[in-house]
């Protein structure tokens, strides 16, 4: 018997364009032969479901049912979509623990944790991991220039602290370009991570465990026309992504040491995307975040790395949900 699948996308932030093409990606991916998909909207109108009949069916909360075709349909298992808010901060999964639904993403403690740039950093410090020297804001308490600028060295990244795809990320250089970059920051968040820049080149892994085995995708390298990895580089192909990287034996191992302690130290679940900027001279990996819910759009790396290792996107995501209901 076929397994209900609700494919949940969109969300309630800026990010919610990147989640519909990321459904799209696995809903096409997807087996319909072992599969029934069903594409669910979270959506700030509501919780949609498109039926057969093009018409929006508003989801049953009691229990994150649906009716079709007058029958009322219970999901196995949730397959999450939603980049930002609330699929990556761990609100929707903290739900799904209430109503009993397994999902195939980080748990609600996780989720919540590394959606937070400046705890990610820091529990990765505490656990050995290296980062860059950082600074926490909050709108309520905000700093002037010259204090900052006493705790952290130019040059620096600004970046809203929770949150992913690169919105609201500026470099900055000079000081006179800092406080446009905290308000440009303080746009998409109240809290916002300030980092001394690390020189090296930028790589990008994504990780999954399966029947208890831990995997590392091929590992890509991040070359961008743009001063950094931004949105537009990201989506508007204004990059280079190089899977897998040519890189050396010895980052090789360094990287996917490091990919793999990061994916242990939070107790991740599912498919994570981890970033790092590797230093050459000190051979040292330096963790800039963990995605918990990683693009899968055509565009997005997950996929790539996945075709690189020699997987159907098919069978990858065959292998995640398979997992995640064996599991629970």
């Amino acid at each position: 018997m076929k397994k209900k699948v609700a494919l949940v996308t969109g969300g309630l932030s800026s990010e919610a364009q990147i989640s519909y093409k990321s459904a799209q990606t696995v809903f096409n991916a997807l087996d319909k032969s072992k599969y029934d998909v069903y594409l669910i909207d979270v959506h700030p109108t509501g919780w949609w479901y498109e039926n057969q009949a093009g018409e929006e069916v508003a989801i049953d909360k009691s229990d994150f049912s649906i009716v079709e075709a007058g029958q009322k349909i219970n999901f196995d298992i949730a397959l999450m979509c939603i980049h930002g808010t609330p699929g990556e901060d761990g609100k929707m999964q903290g739900y799904f623990d209430l109503i009993g639904l397994p999902y195939t993403s980080c748990n609600t403690a996780t989720s919540a944790l590394t959606f937070n740039k400046r705890y990610t950093v820091a529990v990765a410090g505490f656990g050995g991991v290296h980062v860059a020297k950082s600074l926490h804001l909050f709108k309520e308490h905000p700093l002037t220039a010259t204090q900052i600028l006493a705790e952290v060295k130019l040059p620096l990244f600004v970046k809203p602290n929770n949150g992913g795809s690169s919105f609201g990320i500026s470099k900055v250089n000079a000081e006179q370009q800092l406080v446009p970059a905290l308000e440009k920051a303080f746009k998409e968040d109240n809290q916002v991570l300030i980092e001394e820049f690390i020189s090296g080149r930028e790589f990008t892994i994504g990780v999954f465990k399966s029947k208890g085995v831990t995997t590392v995708l091929p590992i890509t390298e991040i070359k961008t026309e743009n001063e950094f990895f931004d949105f537009a580089a990201k989506y508007e192909g204004k990059s280079e992504e190089i899977t897998p990287a040519q890189i050396t034996e010895t980052i090789s191992a360094d990287l996917t040491a490091a990919a793999t302690k990061v994916y242990n130290i939070f107790n991740c679940s599912g498919v994570v995307r981890i970033d790092f900027i590797y230093n050459e001279t000190l051979q040292k990996a330096y963790l800039l975040e963990v995605n918990t819910v990683p693009g899968q759009s055509e565009a997005s790396i997950i996929p790539q790395q996945v075709r690189a290792m020699g997987w159907s996107l098919t069978d990858f995501y065959g292998t995640i949900i398979e997992d995640c209901l064996s599991s629970r």
